[in-house]
């Protein structure tokens, strides 16, 4: 089992149980917006956006639906890794038409591309080479008509952007998209960053589904990763992030609202329960936390 892949390795852990919250979360948006294609991208480097991509995937992929994560990181794809499975050909090779010599002639064409997992009704398209000219592939007619193809085949089609503080991807892909979701680092990401990125993907026309704030720790000991995931509908002004209306999953907690999963299964790695007094320390962090980006 591939140990990035903690909703597969691990699904009873805290950490699975946010992934299906946030699941269920987009899934409601869906079925109010049609949303099918969804980018996942962050601020800057290390905020963990492709860590959350694969396990968003497996996660619906545990719900039945058939599901395709299409790494269009092509400067520094990692998918490929967390996968198991060789880094070449993928997207840019696609893309280019550089990659399996009988593409013009082969009607499959992107099929050729496309990997089952290990994992029941999910695939995958890795990144491929790192070509010369990423912006102006993913700004392709190619690209567009991919993206149109997939949603035909798959019910979710989940794309690993790169993040948007460096370079212009994230901003042509949250144009194709349906909807994005930022991942953000606690301690790490500046909330100036978070405020240039909802206004530059506003500014073109994208949408934005909501904000996940990644690597809170909820216990000083040595659990892995811990996520909250905070939905942030942005309203229509884009100029600040303080506008943004609440929907319950980002009000304030309190520990007897705690759904019964992680009351109960709010572990550290032994099996040791944390006690009550260290849940309620936990969710005080968190509130904290979401106050200080208000």
């Amino acid at each position: 089992m591939k140990k990035e892949l903690i909703v597969q390795r691990d699904p009873k852990s805290p950490i699975s149980e946010v992934f299906r919250t946030l699941r269920t979360n987009i899934q409601f948006m869906n079925a109010k917006n049609n949303l099918k294609t969804v980018l996942i991208t962050s601020t800057m480097p290390g905020e963990g956006k492709s860590w959350v991509s694969s396990n968003l995937a497996v996660t619906f992929a545990q719900a039945g639906k058939k599901v395709i994560l299409v790494d269009a990181d092509m400067r520094k794809g990692r998918q490929y890794s967390i996968f198991g499975e060789t880094p070449r050909p993928g997207l840019s090779n696609y893309l280019s038409g550089v990659g399996f010599e009988e593409d013009a002639a082969d009607s499959n064409g992107i099929y050729n591309y496309i990997r089952e997992t290990e994992i029941d009704n999910l695939y995958l398209i890795v990144a491929g080479d790192i070509p010369p000219n990423p912006s102006e592939l993913l700004s392709s007619s190619q690209m567009i008509d991919l993206l149109q193809k997939l949603k035909e085949e798959f019910d979710v089609v989940i794309v690993d952007g790169t993040p948007s503080q460096l370079v212009t991807d994230a901003l042509i892909l949250a144009r194709l998209v349906d909807s994005t979701v930022i991942v953000t680092a606690s301690k790490q990401t500046k909330k100036e960053d978070l405020k240039k990125i909802v206004n530059n993907i506003k500014n073109i026309g994208g949408d934005i589904s909501g904000v996940i704030v990644n690597k809170i720790p909820i216990s000083p000991k040595k659990y892995e990763q811990s996520y909250y995931y905070g939905s942030k509908t942005i309203k229509s002004n884009p100029t600040n992030v303080k506008n943004v209306k609440k929907t319950p999953s980002s009000r304030k907690i309190k520990n007897d609202e705690l759904p019964k999963a992680l009351k109960s299964r709010i572990q550290i790695e032994n099996g040791e329960k944390i006690s009550k007094e260290k849940t309620n320390e936990i969710f005080q962090q968190i509130n904290e936390y979401m106050d200080s980006k208000k």
